[in-house]
């Protein structure tokens, strides 16, 4: 499975490594993402190297998972994460979270476009889609900017925590993608 190096300029994603492992506990310790990312609690370093070694570098391995790092191309400073989950054939389900320190700056917009762009042209796929809990303003907002449509609001589409609760649903078309 391709999983290549993706350069926008300013930022390059890449495949994560095992020395990415510290920087995923760090900032999975963010209120905000555990808030709405369905992480374990309390979050330990054992849940960060199972993400990067099974889920980040195996999932890429067999071809279910297609996660990226987006770092700072002039310092390599690591700045967030974009994932594609690969299903049915020709569709992906998208997923993104950034450093809080990095937040602001565009990260999550700029990877998203070029992981989809990249994933469009590379993997033959015509649909990618998004989905957050309701109130996630954040991640609907890079969803938006990156040209994603938001189609639906489902009722207790999600299992967040033990609950189940609302979900913003979207897509993106392959002719769609900015």
């Amino acid at each position: 499975m391709d999983r290549g190096v993706i350069k926008t300029g300013w930022l390059t994603l890449r495949p994560f490594a095992l020395e990415d492992i510290p920087w995923v506990y760090e900032v999975s310790q963010d209120p905000a993402l555990q808030h709405f990312v369905e992480l374990p609690s309390p979050y330990r370093m054992e849940n960060a190297a199972f993400f990067v070694e099974q889920l980040a570098i195996a999932g890429g391995q067999s071809g279910q998972r297609l996660e990226f790092l987006a770092e700072e191309t002039s310092t390599g400073n690591r700045l967030g994460r974009v994932g594609l989950w690969l299903g049915t054939p020709g569709t992906a389900e998208i997923g993104y979270w950034v450093d809080p320190k990095a937040r602001t700056r565009g990260v999550a917009t700029d990877a998203v476009r070029a992981v989809c762009r990249w994933a469009f042209r590379t993997h033959g796929l015509e649909l990618i889609e998004w989905r957050a809990e309701v109130g996630n303003l954040a991640s609907r907002r890079v969803a938006e900017k990156a040209g994603f449509i938001v189609e639906a609001t489902l009722r207790k589409r999600l299992f967040h925590r033990g609950t189940r609760v609302d979900a913003w649903f979207g897509s993106l078309l392959k002719n769609e993608a900015l």
